[in-house]
C-alpha cells in the first residue's frame, strides 16, 4: 500500500471517531471541522450523507497542498480541529452537536449532508451571535413554506431561519430556479437576491458581519460539479465562487458546504472542488 493510501485511510478514520471524544480538542477561538452525515430531508436523491468523509479525504489528498490562494498555510495549523462526524439519530441532534462546539468556544465549519442541516446549525449560532447575516450561494432559494408537506425539507431551511428571526440579513447569489411562491417568500422575508442571470463577474458585494456562509455546491454549473443531486445548467464556475470568497472582508463566524452527492461524482472531481472551497474559506476565517 502506498504512503498516500495509508495517509488517506488514517485521515478518513479520524472523521469517523466519536464526536464526543473529539470535543476535547476544542479550544476557544479554534475552528472545528465537523461532518454532518445527514440527507433524510432530500427531496430527490439520497447520497449526501456519504459526503463528509470524502471531502476530508480530498482535503488531505497529496494531489494538492494546504496553501490557500491568498497565501495562508493550513498544514498543522493548531487553530483547526477535525472533530469527526456528528452522531445524528434525529434532525435536531444537529443543533445539539453544534451547541456543544459553540459552548466550548469553538467556531464551526460543517460538511453536509443536504441543505436542511443549515436550519438547526443556525438555531445554535443565533444563541451566540446577534445581527447575523447569511451569504447563501445556491442554485435554489430553499424558501418553500413546505415541500411535499415537509417543512424541514432541504427546499425549506431558509424559510425556517427567516420566520424564526435567526438572522438579520439573508443574501442569496446564484439562484436560477425561483418559483412564484419562492419569490413571494423572498419578498415576505426581505431576502436580498442576485439571480444567476443578473450576476456580473467581479461584482462587489455589500456584506455585513458577523457573517455565516452556506455554500451549496449546486450553485456551480454541473460542468464544474457533477457530484450533485440537482443539475441546474447555467451556474457559476469554480473561479466565480472563489472570487466571491476572496472578496469577503467582514468577520466570518461559521460556514457549511452542502449537497455534495458522491454517488453521482466523476473520479472524485466534486470532492476536490469542495475541498478547495473548504480550504479557501478556512483561510479567510483564520486570517
Amino acid at each position: 500500500m502506498s504512503d498516500y493510501k495509508v495517509y488517506i485511510k488514517t485521515s478518513k478514520q479520524s472523521m469517523k471517531n466519536s464526536f464526543t471524544q473529539q470535543l476535547d480538542n476544542i479550544s476557544p477561538g479554534s475552528l472545528a471541522i465537523v461532518g454532518v452525515p445527514y440527507d433524510a430531508q432530500s427531496s430527490f436523491l439520497s447520497g449526501c450523507a456519504e459526503a463528509p468523509d470524502l471531502i476530508i479525504e480530498a482535503y488531505h489528498s497529496d494531489s494538492s497542498n494546504y496553501w490557500t490562494e491568498l497565501g495562508y498555510n493550513l498544514e498543522n495549523d493548531p487553530a483547526i480541529s477535525f472533530l469527526g462526524n456528528l452522531e445524528i439519530k434525529e434532525y435536531f441532534d444537529i443543533e445539539r452537536g453544534i451547541d456543544q462546539i459553540l459552548s466550548a468556544g469553538g467556531r464551526t465549519f460543517s460538511l453536509g449532508g443536504d441543505h436542511s442541516i443549515t436550519y438547526p446549525i443556525m438555531k445554535a449560532h443565533a444563541k451566540k451571535h446577534d445581527k447575523l447575516s447569511i451569504l447563501q450561494l445556491d442554485a435554489h432559494g430553499d424558501l418553500y413554506q413546505d415541500f411535499g408537506g415537509n417543512p424541514y425539507s432541504h427546499a425549506c431551511p431558509f424559510a425556517r431561519i427567516m420566520e424564526d428571526g435567526l438572522v438579520d440579513r439573508l443574501i442569496q447569489i446564484g439562484n436560477r430556479t425561483l418559483s412564484k411562491h419562492q419569490r413571494e417568500q423572498a419578498k415576505r422575508f426581505n431576502v436580498e437576491i442576485i439571480e444567476m442571470k443578473d450576476w456580473q463577474r467581479g461584482q462587489v458585494l455589500n456584506l455585513s458581519g458577523p457573517l455565516y456562509i452556506s455554500l451549496d455546491l449546486d450553485v456551480l454549473d454541473p460542468a464544474f460539479a457533477p457530484g450533485i443531486s440537482h443539475y441546474e445548467p447555467g451556474g457559476m464556475s469554480s473561479r466565480d465562487v472563489l472570487s466571491i470568497i476572496h472578496q469577503i472582508k467582514v468577520p466570518i463566524i461559521g460556514a457549511d458546504i452542502v449537497e455534495y452527492n458522491p454517488t453521482r461524482d466523476v473520479h472524485g472531481m466534486t470532492a476536490m472542488v469542495a475541498a478547495r472551497f473548504l480550504k479557501e474559506i478556512i483561510g479567510k476565517i483564520l486570517s
